[in-house]
């Protein structure tokens, strides 16, 4: 093709469209008219601090939700183009696939979900979508940033078929069977590859784990015996930086070659073609499995840490306590949340709470609870 992409690949010129008809933009495609809408978004700010998996106060050098969007994209990017897919539209999904996660992290978004389970659940997938959709408030003609179809499809990775049947033809493959374009499908395995490899960084660098741990899982002893065959006197955070960095391209080199020969074997010749396959962006078995191992490991040794389990419950409790502390008195909402509240009160709140940051949510936590010091 006389642009460099495959036939198969999401082109702005043949997008689905998006929900209030715009005027093609004059100096950039329709996707990277979503991405720069994603980056302005005061969503997209407060990723900044919002928890990967420390607390945004516990250091200043662990990944937020905002450098973990960032290091996905810039993965996404890189398989793209060796695919010959379209690079901005992976970007854009990438940006925006963590706007409406909650603050701290999976905690924080487990307990509200607890909290919304007599009012339709909150999935934080969803919620991106929801933030993209409704919730940003920018322009005058719409609410939303008014995204492309195929940008929205790619940020709603999971939707339960109960929302699936409330959104119209983004949620329609949750019903009725079929794929995203391959560019959602690299973003979805860029994100995994990202959070597993930079959680391993930022666990080594807390301390609660060790090398010698992690010597014991497959694919960082490979990588980690590669790097000391080399450099025998490299240590510390060399050593570590070292490791992690060939991790992350063994990865996105498997996931090249092995998506290279699934997309020959399926033969797509459109997009429409990549809906109607199975998917195939995808690692090759040994190599998932080894993905695995390490899931496994961060899950045991890092996520369920007594510490981590600490912060988890102190998260928690902030989040429940202000989630019953609006639902018994929507008057303590801000004024354009109490308007919200009149036509649905659980969701203007679950809203409110998952647009907060973490230190935000600390803040009013204080606010409402804090025991005044004479």
């Amino acid at each position: 093709m006389s642009d460099g992409l495959a036939p198969y690949a999401a082109r702005s010129e043949t997008s689905r469209g998006r929900r209030f008809q715009e005027p093609t933009p004059a100096a950039r495609s329709e996707f990277q008219r979503d991405r720069d809408r994603i980056i302005h978004s005061t969503a997209f700010r407060r990723l900044e601090y919002k928890t990967q998996v420390f607390v945004n106060h516990e250091g200043d050098l662990f990944r937020t939700r905002l450098t973990h969007s960032l290091e996905v994209a810039q993965i996404g990017r890189t398989i793209a183009r060796n695919l010959h897919l379209n690079e901005d539209l992976v970007e854009a999904v990438a940006l925006a696939h963590d706007l409406g996660h909650t603050p701290f992290g999976h905690a924080g978004q487990d307990e509200l979900n607890d909290c919304m389970k007599d009012y339709g659940g909150f999935e934080h997938n969803l919620q991106s979508l929801r933030m993209v959709d409704v919730l940003e408030e920018r322009y005058a003609e719409f609410d939303g940033l008014n995204l492309t179809f195929e940008t929205r499809e790619g940020i709603l990775k999971h939707c339960s078929p109960q929302n699936a049947g409330m959104l119209g033809e983004v949620g329609a493959r949750f019903l009725n069977g079929g794929q995203p374009s391959l560019e959602a499908q690299i973003a979805n395995l860029a994100d995994e590859i990202a959070y597993n490899n930079h959680d391993v960084d930022d666990g080594l660098r807390s301390g609660l784990i060790t090398l010698e741990q992690l010597a014991g899982v497959g694919i960082f002893a490979r990588h980690l015996e590669a790097v000391r065959a080399l450099y025998p006197a490299l240590a510390g955070r060399r050593l570590i930086h070292e490791t992690v960095r060939r991790m992350i391209n063994t990865l996105a080199l498997d996931l090249i070659g092995q998506s290279t020969e699934n997309i020959a074997a399926a033969e797509p010749r459109s997009v429409d073609d990549v809906r109607a396959a199975r998917p195939l962006i995808a690692f090759s078995p040994a190599v998932r499995e080894e993905q695995q191992e390490l899931k496994r490991f961060l899950r045991t040794h890092l996520y369920r840490h007594y510490r981590v389990m600490r912060m988890s419950s102190k998260a928690r409790r902030i989040i429940r306590e202000l989630f019953h502390a609006f639902l018994d008195d929507a008057r303590l909402l801000p004024p354009q949340f109490q308007e919200k509240a009149e036509q649905d009160e659980p969701r203007a709140i679950a809203d409110y709470i998952a647009g907060m940051t973490d230190r935000y949510a600390i803040r009013e936590y204080r606010r409402l609870f804090a025991v005044e010091q004479d």
